[in-house]
């Protein structure tokens, strides 16, 4: 059986990797370098969707790329060796019984691979790391050593392929964009510095120059190969190169140019004689540079052992830095696969979504709600920056509460949609008050909602029913008033605008308008009648929430609520709360008052009236799904519908194709309190009789409807079991688990975790290293692994409703709902984080074995000084400020009966 171990620190071993199809792993830092490596070094390595270095890959090229990475040894000037295995003789012997012994190490960020020969009597070791400096460059150390008992002459040769363009170039001008490659040989290296990136919109100046350097102190390359032509010669290819076995291939010299071919990272050193025990070492370093001289300046920094060594500790030391949520439970291995997963947050914020070989649409960003998710993770690992990258985030609001879907490069940049296509998501306007919530929760920073940011503006108006024609791309991207000046609004109105406007834009039952999709982006063809049952109620709770936020407020002093005047209209309509058609005619005088320009102009709500709307409106909301979406299969299973399609049906029930349930209905009523108590015990047991596939990883998100429904969304075109179709999708999973654990569902909340947890780590079944992926499809395999949402969801419900460790409006607090099974032998759990810029250790001790239910906090102790708890056992704001930052702390919570 093929699984990995873990070592320290999260690092981990696996030994012939290279049997499993489309394994991959990142390899990145801060400044841009997103690359990704196989067991064999297939995979890419670029700086945007126009900057690829290597040639891009998609999945599927994984197993097919021969153009990637390789390190080759001429051994006693006749046999060719490949370290990374990539020949093509090694390729035919990869799974007989004399096949190449290889073992992978891996750890935060750096990757290393072993391969053993025992017909040449040769070990090379392959590392590879991106330095967390601002050089944009990815490093490869290559180790050989002589196993054998007899002397070796060797000629090593790194062979890397450089493709040096946009992505959009794979098929489109392919060999076209080749013949921009100027190409010039350097002392160590080779550099690619293509004219123009090529565009037929619009072809520029090109201003970034690619290469790859080698060598290691004194030793330098002795020759080159430049071109993919020169490296493979006529009829060869990369697996079996005819210039590493035809001398009439003649190489080139440092100083040669040649210009308009596929580029060549051949670098070539002088033959050595190693004997038996003895090891050389290489250094390359691939990437890119904003000129010639960039590029050598620190890229041949690292071209030394030493310098090497250097750097990769100190990229080790950084990612140890930066992940400082850790957790000790009783399960020494998911304590270490979920240090893993509190790196996939990190990893979002660096490649978007788009840049891993699964992730393989889009041209780069997140999107919209991934950008607030992302939040909820650096809220709990590194908040220093939160609140100006939240402020930052609300100038993507529009005034018709819907926002801009694409995050630009820069920090408070917003597009209007990937594709420039007219589209809103119902849910988008929730994510925001869930991120801002927990901010204001972890800092007590309440007058937070009184700053004033801008307004999102583009010429999408009226939630995407119609075009602002007055709008011209020289007005810019702000809101306007009659006096031509950006418009300025709290914070707390754009939550007001975004819930408010959402309210009013209701289908013929009654609930939100489905419009382009909701969290399942594949719900995407209900434009005209669809309706999310399931947001709605996630926007009911959440109305409820701005109205505690605001009663806080009151409560602070302030008596009123500036709103912009054209937002009257939404306040103070009871008498239409029922009516459809009602509210639909005022969300459009709404809309078209600020469909161009605004007046300027505000008034003034009592914020006691604003709390009661508020209220009423989430009230109205609960109670109308309670009403009228609690259905059954007609035995003994209950449920809510969660949906309603494009020609008005409801989704969700009795079927004569089969009973249909969607986990994303039921996740989202538990959660918003729309669900009783005694409704969340009837749909957990319905949940585990429809959805409940323990042996792919847990709960489907769907159960299979068995049609392509065209009313609904492409969802149904997928094969049922695949990513948004009937997959154990992990994001929906987690959020089915957070919900449940807020509701006090403990042991089922557990269940949902355990079970995604288990079969990740289930190698023979998940293949993939740890963390959490998007999806098991399914034969149970991860999919679309390291860039999900899963992984922030699954912090916070860790920390916050297993952990129990809660900001209450800046205080710290502790409310634990582990179980029995989750303290070690000695009866204790702990937790690492940071809250409020300090570092804080909390280690619950269990001494007589409760289990949840059974326990209370009784005691707690720390070295915070005296008296440190007040009433409650909380700590408050004003006593964790009072203490250095420069130190760590513990905190001893004894729980007993």
């Amino acid at each position: 059986m093929q699984k990995y171990c873990f070592t320290e620190e999260g690092s981990f071993l696996l030994n012939q990797p290279d049997q499993i199809s489309c394994l991959y792993f990142p390899l990145a830092n801060m400044a841009g370098v997103m690359s990704s490596i196989t067991p064999e070094l297939s995979g890419d390595s670029k700086t945007s969707q126009n900057t690829f270095l290597l040639s891009p890959v998609s999945s599927e090229d994984l197993h097919n790329n021969k153009s990637s990475r390789n390190f080759w040894c001429k051994i006693n000037h006749t046999s060719i060796w490949s370290v990374t295995g990539k020949s093509a003789w090694q390729q035919a012997k990869k799974f007989s019984k004399d096949k190449e012994e290889t073992q992978l190490e891996a750890g935060f960020l750096w990757h290393k691979v072993t391969r053993i020969s025992k017909a040449f009597g040769l070990k090379g070791v392959i590392t590879s790391f991106v330095p967390t400096s601002h050089d944009k460059v990815e490093l490869m150390k290559v180790e050989l050593t002589n196993i054998g008992l007899e002397a070796i002459t060797l000629e090593p040769v790194a062979a890397i392929p450089l493709y040096c363009r946009s992505a959009d170039n794979i098929r489109d001008h392919r060999h076209v964009t080749s013949l921009l490659h100027r190409i010039e040989v350097l002392d160590r290296g080779i550099i690619v510095n293509p004219t123009l990136t090529f565009d037929e919109k619009g072809h520029k100046i090109n201003e970034i120059v690619y290469g790859v350097l080698g060598g290691n102190g004194n030793v330098l390359p002795s020759k080159f190969y430049p071109t993919v032509d020169a490296f493979i010669g006529e009829g060869g290819s990369f697996e079996n190169p005819r210039a590493l076995q035809d001398d009439s291939l003649k190489p080139m010299k440092s100083g040669d140019k040649i210009n308009g071919y596929e580029a060549f990272g051949g670098l070539c050193f002088e033959e050595v004689v190693l004997q038996p025990g003895e090891s050389k070492v290489y250094i390359i370093a691939l990437g890119y540079g904003n000129s010639k001289e960039d590029f050598i300046l620190y890229g041949e920094k690292y071209l030394s052992e030493e310098a090497y060594n250097k750097a990769f500790e100190e990229m080790k030391a950084y990612w140890k830095d930066q992940l400082n949520v850790r957790f000790k439970t009783g399960d020494e291995k998911f304590n270490h696969w979920m240090h893993w997963v509190t790196l996939q947050p990190i990893l979002r914020r660096i490649y978007g979504c788009s840049f891993l070989p699964h992730h393989d649409y889009g041209k780069g960003g997140r999107g919209w709600r991934d950008l607030w998710q992302d939040c909820l993770a650096l809220l709990l690992m590194d908040p220093g920056e939160v609140r100006t990258l939240l402020k930052e985030n609300f100038q993507g609001v529009r005034m018709d509460g819907t926002n801009a879907t694409i995050i630009g490069k820069n920090r408070g940049e917003f597009i209007a949609d990937r594709n420039n296509i007219t589209r809103v998501w119902m849910d988008h306007g929730v994510w925001p008050l869930i991120t801002t919530h927990l901010y204001i929760q972890q800092s007590g920073d309440i007058e937070f909602l009184l700053e004033k940011v801008p307004y999102f503006k583009d010429m999408q108006g009226v939630r995407g029913e119609q075009k602002d024609s007055l709008w011209e791309e020289e007005q810019g991207k702000l809101c306007l008033t009659k006096d031509n000046k950006p418009y300025l609004g709290s914070i707390l109105e754009h939550l007001l605008m975004q819930h408010l406007t959402a309210f009013y834009d209701v289908g013929e039952h009654n609930h939100i308008r489905l419009r382009g999709a909701d969290w399942n982006d594949a719900l995407d063809m209900a434009r005209d009648k669809g309706e999310s049952v399931t947001f709605t109620a996630l926007y009911g709770s959440n109305l409820e929430t701005l109205a505690d936020l605001i009663e806080v407020l009151k409560n602070k002093g302030f008596a009123t609520i500036e709103l912009a005047k054209e937002m009257e209209v939404l306040i103070g309509n009871e008498d239409a709360y029922g009516d459809c058609k009602k509210k639909q005619s005022i969300l459009m005088e709404y809309c078209l008052s600020t469909k161009h320009k605004i007046s300027g102009d505000t008034i003034s709500i009592p914020a006691k009236a604003l709390v009661k709307t508020l209220k009423g409106m989430g009230q109205f909301i609960k109670e109308h799904i309670r009403n009228t979406e609690w259905i059954s299969d007609g035995k003994d299973a209950f449920w809510f519908n969660g949906y309603y399609d494009n020609l008005g049906q409801r989704v969700e029930g009795v079927h004569p194709l089969g009973v249909r349930m969607m986990l994303p209905s039921q996740v989202f009523t538990i959660m918003s309190g729309t669900a009783t108590d005694e409704q969340v015990k009837a749909i957990t047991k319905a949940v585990d009789q429809y959805l409940y596939a323990r042996e792919i990883g847990g709960y489907r998100l769907n159960t299979d409807f068995r049609e392509v429904n065209l009313n609904l969304g492409r969802m149904f075109g997928f094969a049922y079991g695949h990513k948004e179709n009937g997959a154990v999708f992990c994001h929906m999973a987690v959020m089915y688990a957070y919900a449940l654990y807020s509701r006090g569902f403990v042991k089922e909340g557990f269940k949902v975790i355990d079970a995604l947890y288990s079969h990740s780590m289930d190698f023979e079944k998940s293949r993939i290293y740890p963390g959490i992926p998007e999806y098991f499809d399914g034969k149970g395999r991860g999919m679309y692994h390291y860039l999900t949402g899963a992984a922030s969801w699954l912090m916070l419900t860790l920390i916050h409703q297993v952990f129990g460790i809660v900001g209450k409006m800046g205080d710290l607090t502790f409310k634990p709902r582990l179980l029995k099974s989750q303290f070690n032998e000695k009866h204790r759990a702990g937790i690492s984080f940071d809250f409020a810029e300090r570092h804080f250790y909390v280690e619950y001790v269990n001494e007589e074995g409760l289990d949840y239910g059974e326990y209370r906090v009784i005691k707690i102790e720390g070295n915070l000084g005296e008296d440190f708890i007040e009433d409650s056992f909380i700590i408050k704001r004003k006593v964790i400020e009072s203490l250095p930052k420069n130190k760590n702390y513990k905190i001893i919570v004894t729980l007993g009966k």
